[in-house]
């Protein structure tokens, strides 16, 4: 039954109703209990068992979120970067929903995504839209960027936002080697990013500039002159009637 119920999730995916594989991965750990499911995940191609991790519902609970393994789990982490998704907006939700579970070893799932190759680079995307932040914590111990003295170092208790503040402390605290390759990227990134706005409000100015220059130099329009019309001589206006 269980080789038939992974071929039957198999099917459904390519199909893209991920929601109808979800439910038969569910019903096998329904009738065979949570390890048939652990082990039938193993059998599934990553693409397939990451096509079901990041339709995650946060309303809603996930029996394969709750059972993945954190091998398992990296390996779809990783692959979810062949998606191009520039935004990282699922990549986030995915981490976000599994390593942050209630009852996670969330160090496990962590050491698990930096073992596999291209599992730094994944939790770089993860936070490159805090690249700044991530940067300043690396130096003051704190993600308030207006804060540079002594003493402004946050606790773990103080950041379990079970988001991106959480496992950037983890990393920074916990698991510093894979830190040390993940925050020289993203201050690199940082430098890149700065220097192309301020390019760009350079440019933006420059061109207001030139606006502003050319409005001042175009020449007034000249004022009109009205001209009272003059008959002309021997020309005799219709209207008016003749004298002989």
């Amino acid at each position: 039954m269980t080789n038939a119920l992974i071929v039957k999730a198999e099917n459904l995916i390519r199909n893209g109703d991920i929601a109808g594989a979800e439910s038969a991965l569910v019903s096998l750990a329904e009738t065979e209990g949570d390890y048939a499911l652990v082990a039938a995940l193993e059998t599934l191609p990553p693409k397939d068992l990451l096509a079901v991790i990041r339709e995650y519902d946060t309303s809603k609970e996930s029996v394969v979120n709750l059972l993945v393994t954190p091998e398992q789990f990296a390996r779809a982490v990783v692959m979810e970067r062949l998606y191009g998704d520039h935004s990282h907006v699922r990549l986030r939700g995915m981490i976000n929903a599994v390593l942050f579970r209630d009852d996670a070893q969330t160090g496990e799932f962590i050491e698990a995504i930096g073992d596999v190759d291209g599992g730094c680079e994944a939790l770089i995307d993860y936070l490159s839209e805090r690249d700044e932040e991530v940067v300043h914590f690396v130096i003051y111990d704190t993600f308030n960027v207006n804060r540079t003295e002594e003493g402004d170092a946050v606790d773990k208790a103080e950041v379990s936002d079970r988001d991106w503040k959480e496992l950037t402390w983890l990393l920074k605290h916990e698991h510093p080697d894979m830190f040390e390759q993940i925050w020289p990227v993203l201050k690199k990134r940082l430098k890149e990013r700065l220097r192309r706005e301020a390019e760009l409000e350079m440019l933006e100015q420059q061109q207001l500039d030139q606006t502003d220059q050319a409005d001042r130099h175009q020449p007034s329009a000249p004022a009109s002159h009205k001209t009272s019309a003059k008959p002309t001589p021997g020309v005799v206006d219709p209207g008016e009637e003749s004298a002989l």
